[in-house]
Formats: C-alpha cells, structure tokens, sequence
C-alpha cells in the first residue's frame, strides 16, 4: 500500500478542487425537483464544472458515460443519467461527482429528497450524513484508519441500517482512487495510522434494510438487493495537527 502525503502546494491544489465541486454540488441541489430528469443534472453538472475551469473526473473513468452520478431510491451508487429518468415527488436522489483542478481531484456526494418525502426516507438521509461526521470524529493524526470506520458503521447499524460492503472510501490526489481503502463497516484491524497531509474521501453507503447489493446490466448502477433506499454521503477530507479539515464542506 503507496498512501501519499500531500505537500502544502499539493493542499492548497486540492482545497481548490474541492472549493470547486462544492459550488457545483450547491448549485446541483437548488435544481433537484419533481420533473428533472436525471441527464438534466448530469449536464447542467457538467456545465459548471467545465466554466469553473475544472474537468469532470467521472466522466469516461473505466467507460463511465456520464459527469455526475445519479443514484435514484433503491440505487446505491454509479446511477447513469438518462432523460428518461424523471424525478418524481417522494423519490430520493444521490448525486456523486467530482472535478480535476490542475491535476487534482476531488470527490463528494450527497442525497437530497425530492419534493416532500417520508419521515422514514428523511431519516435514513439524516443518518448517512451523521454518519460521516462521526467517522471523521477520529480522523486525526496518531489515529488508526479503521477508527472511521468502526464509528460510520457502529452509528449507522444502531439505527437497524444495513451498511454496504462491496464500496469503500479511498485516498484521493493525484489519482480520483489513491490507496488507502477505507470501509464504512467495523474491522477488526486496526488499519494505518493516520498522518498530516493525507487526503481521504470517506464515503457513508447505507441501506434501509440489509447491506447486500447488485449491479444492473449496464455494469454500473449499484442497487439494493432487497430494493430498499440507499443513501450516499462523502466529502473529501484532510488529515492535519490537528482537526480533519472538510475539502469540500466550506461554504456557509
């Protein structure tokens, strides 16, 4: 396993990338309403991500065909837009995208409901996200890797929630997938130690039933096997001396 450190020029490089995505994904989530398709997302995303001077990193990765992920209810990840696929009242949408700023990337997804959705499905939303915020609890330096992760899955499962284990958070810089893995599940190693000047994008993927996912035939869009909500919530973030800096969480 190569983790890299990033230099103080390499930080300031991601922290524009980053600075960057958040702008498009506030932007993306003033559009999210009944009627929009999801191609409809994935151009206006890929819009402001170019005139921001960015390049989409999604697009065409591995034959990925698309800027901004779109994952719709039981779909958990890598959801490919289409104009066929319109939003409806009650759906929940979750939207993974990223950008390359002077050749670092930065990665961030969120779930936003659309129109007014059940208390169950707004729930599940509130704990996915929560649910990053008490795995970054422990991603400071001198910590272990694995300290996210036992948090993100501890709090998700006390819910009853099926927490995914196929997908996984990862390193991220100059490559959009860096060592280390990080998974949102308890492990029983301990993982790395943390360091200042790692950057991890640390990614919540949780079910409302059980954890066990499929993929479609199109080889990408990720979905519940028991086809229950899925929710997805990431943020690119920096090991430092000492509280984790969130890259793509800046804006107030």
């Amino acid at each position: 396993m190569s983790v890299t450190i990033k230099s103080a020029r390499e930080i300031e490089l991601m922290r524009e990338s980053c600075r960057l995505l958040e702008i498009v994904h506030n932007e993306l989530a003033d559009i999210i309403k009944p009627g929009i398709s999801t191609l409809d997302i994935d151009r206006y995303g890929e819009k402001r991500i170019r005139s921001l001077g960015g390049i989409p990193n999604f697009k065409n990765y591995n034959g990925y065909p698309a800027s901004i992920c779109v994952s719709v209810n039981d779909e958990v990840v890598h959801g490919i837009p289409n104009k066929h696929r319109i939003l409806q009242e009650g759906d929940i949408v979750s939207l993974d995208a990223g950008l390359i700023y002077k050749g670092y990337h930065s990665d961030a997804a969120r779930t936003y409901g659309v129109g007014q959705v059940s208390p169950e499905a707004q729930k599940l939303m509130d704990v996915t996200k929560q649910s990053f915020f008490e795995g970054i609890k422990f991603a400071k330096a001198g910590n272990h890797l694995h300290d996210i992760s036992n948090a993100i899955g501890n709090y998700a499962q006390s819910f009853g929630y099926g927490v995914v284990r196929d997908l996984v958070g990862h390193g991220i810089g100059t490559s959009l997938h860096e060592d280390p893995q990080i998974p949102n599940f308890p492990q029983r190693s301990k993982g790395i130690r943390l360091q200042p000047g790692m950057t991890l994008a640390i990614e919540p993927m949780i079910t409302m039933g059980r954890p066990e996912v499929c993929w479609l035939d199109d080889d990408w869009t990720v979905v519940t096997e028991d086809e229950s909500l899925a929710a997805h919530y990431e943020n690119t973030v920096l090991i430092t001396d000492g509280e984790p800096e969130i890259l793509t969480l800046t804006l107030k």
